[in-house]
């Protein structure tokens, strides 16, 4: 089979196609036929050498849809033509609160999904929603699955609540607009860029600043009235100042530190009189996968696709990565590559 092959370290231009042993489905597994990928800011991460243990030669890419086509022994082969989103992870754990040692997000270590088969453990494949393209299936699984966990699980958002979600427009944080407004929540995002906060606005944000604007945390507020929850991936000296948005008994749930951490330290009086709520957090186990698939297809929503790109485009699609100009998703075309 092909595959998009990392060997060297260096940035996506080290990628290549390559001809691959396919691999055979082992026991418990089943085979699927890839029919599209999507790209994490994880697989630009690995190109350049920033994720650790990064191990080469990888095939990177933990987000798929395809047609199970082979089962291996102990699974029965009825599942085979079954049209499936893959779990983009391997051995969440037993518990719900947080994943095991032997917990691994899926492309690297294990092969990933920028081939044009992949095995997984027949647990590991759920049925793609019935009104989703295979583009827009192949989109939901890290980042849906991330924004889920982070809005769902641990900032337990509920209708009529209000959601500050930063940084409109990567993946996760277009996820989390859509998990929360579909909850009925009141949502408002941050961005530094006008066409990014209007895209958010268009699929459920009631409002949103550019974090660019002097005293944005002030405005927000303002215009929002305070948050009861706040999802976050940038960290940075801004964290004291969207903690001080936070209605009383509050959550700040981050999953991310794109700016790293706070220069000033955290205003510990802050939080305690206030009753906030700090939660880290990342991915999502098995469970909460089916939860999530269920949840889009009762509500029927369609996960945010930026561009789709033929795999043969793999180095250009990891570079939109590496610009931050997408918004929501870049998928790429399994098939004929």
């Amino acid at each position: 089979m092909k595959a998009v092959v990392l060997e060297e370290i260096g940035g996506p231009d080290n990628l290549a196609i390559k001809e691959v042993d396919t691999p055979n489905p082992g026991a418990g597994e089943v085979r699927v036929k890839l029919k599209n990928s999507a790209l994490n800011r994880r697989d630009y991460w690995l190109s350049i050498g920033k994720y650790p243990g990064t191990k080469l030669p990888c095939i990177a890419g933990s987000d798929g849809a395809g047609v199970i086509d082979a089962v291996g022994e102990g699974v029965d082969d009825a599942v085979t033509g079954q049209e499936v989103v893959v779990y983009p992870a391997r051995e969440w754990g037993d518990s719900q609160a947080a994943f095991g040692r032997n917990f691994r997000v899926l492309g690297m270590p294990d092969q990933g999904t920028f081939a044009e088969y992949i095995c997984c453990p027949a647990t590991d494949a759920y049925d793609r929603p019935a009104h989703l393209s295979w583009e827009q299936a192949a989109a939901v699984p890290l980042g849906g699955l991330t924004a889920w966990r982070a809005v769902v699980t641990q900032a337990e958002v509920e209708a009529g609540q209000t959601v500050l979600i930063t940084g409109a427009g990567s993946g996760v944080s277009t996820f989390a607009i859509q998990w929360a407004s579909a909850l009925g929540a009141q949502v408002y995002v941050t961005s530094g860029s006008d066409e990014k906060i209007e895209k958010a606005k268009s699929i459920g944000a009631s409002g949103g600043i550019s974090y660019r604007q002097e005293d944005f945390h002030k405005a927000l507020k303002k215009q929002a009235g305070g948050f009861d929850a706040i999802i976050d991936s940038a960290g940075g000296d801004g964290m004291n100042q969207l903690l001080g948005t936070l209605k009383p008994a509050g959550r700040y749930v981050f999953f991310g530190a794109t700016l790293g951490n706070s220069s000033v330290g955290l205003e510990m009086a802050r939080l305690f009189f206030n009753h906030s709520r700090l939660q880290g957090t990342t991915m999502g186990s098995n469970a909460e996968f089916e939860a999530m698939l269920d949840f889009v297809g009762e509500k029927k929503i369609e996960p945010v696709v930026d561009r789709v790109l033929p795999m043969s485009d793999a180095v250009a699609a990891h570079k939109l990565l590496q610009s931050f100009s997408q918004t929501g998703k870049i998928v790429l075309q399994n098939e004929g590559i």
